[in-house]
């Protein structure tokens, strides 16, 4: 934006995902007898954050799975067909359940870590989980990343293996979550 400052605006009031916000997949395994790296991108990021001067008291963060995408169309297929199924659970989505206490607010620019408990509602199957986040704040944008591992049957998504590809019982979502103050 034009005139933006680095200087860092109150933390109380609503926070809004803003454009530069990606989530997406990572899956590690073996194809063709190779150690192989399967990760999938999206920016169809939406949510809001809700903070008072030092807490984080609200946030939901939604991801359009049907947006996801990698280097291999055959990849996503599988991903929006059998292993998602995107066209019955097209979304996942992380609601805050817990308040994040910062304590003293952070000086502009500093890097946070936080733990924030939740739950993650993904493929019909809402679970409680925590996730590391490192947090910072330049202007009117935090930016906050992290990753959350994912056991497949804990979500009852059926191993991604298929053909020449075998994956493990795991993969990681990751993700970076820009907030725009309102």
């Amino acid at each position: 934006k034009a005139g933006a400052t680095t200087a860092a605006v109150p933390l109380a009031g609503t926070w809004t995902v803003a454009t530069g916000s990606t989530a997406g997949y990572w899956i590690q395994g073996t194809l063709f007898g190779q150690s192989h790296t399967a990760v999938g991108r999206t920016t169809a990021v939406t949510g809001q954050m809700t903070a008072t001067a030092g807490q984080v008291t609200e946030t939901t963060v939604t991801v359009d799975l049907t947006k996801v995408s990698s280097d291999s169309g055959q990849r996503d297929s599988q991903f929006q067909g059998r292993i998602m199924n995107t066209s019955q659970f097209p979304t996942a989505t992380f609601t805050l359940t817990s308040p994040i206490d910062l304590g003293t607010v952070p000086a502009a620019g500093s890097t946070v870590t936080q733990k924030a408990t939740g739950t993650l509602a993904m493929h019909g199957t809402t679970r409680p989980i925590q996730v590391d986040l490192s947090s910072v704040q330049t202007g009117n944008l935090i930016k906050v990343n992290g990753s959350i591992p994912v056991t497949f049957a804990d979500y009852n998504i059926s191993n991604p293996s298929g053909g020449p590809a075998t994956t493990g019982d795991s993969g990681i979502i990751e993700f970076l979550v820009t907030f725009q103050h309102r």
